[in-house]
């Protein structure tokens, strides 16, 4: 499978939930929610931030998809490679991937299903 990227994402995204992606902020516009059409709620944010802010090195600027995840797997996702504490978010349910090819492309939609699915509300 080939990398996954951000367009590869929002593919997924609209293909299997019917979602498309909002822009929320003017100053941040490569910063992309993903929402349920339903309940309004965030399953992912893509965004390209400074790889420092994340503790890597360099000065360049990364894309990460942030994900809600069952907090008793936090700990134990954040062990590989490319899978970080959430970017400004809550660090005990979510976390930032790097969509730099070092997760792989199914662990990543895997991860967007757990948090699609989290975020679901009551039915």
């Amino acid at each position: 499978m080939h990398p996954v990227d951000k367009t590869a994402i929002l593919e997924r995204a609209r293909a299997r939930y019917g979602t498309e992606p909002e822009a929320l902020w003017t100053r941040f516009p490569n910063h992309l929610a993903l929402r349920h059409r339903e309940n309004r709620r965030w399953y992912a944010l893509l965004m390209e931030v400074p790889a420092r802010s994340l503790g890597l090195p360099g000065e360049g600027r990364v894309d990460i998809l942030n994900v809600k995840c069952d907090p008793l797997l936090v700990g134990s996702l954040r062990q590989n490679p490319g899978i970080l504490p959430a970017y400004h978010m809550n660090k005990d349910s979510w976390v930032s991937i790097l969509l730099d090819g070092s997760v792989e492309g199914e662990a990543i939609f895997d991860l967007l299903e757990m948090s699609y699915r989290l975020t679901q509300g009551r039915r």
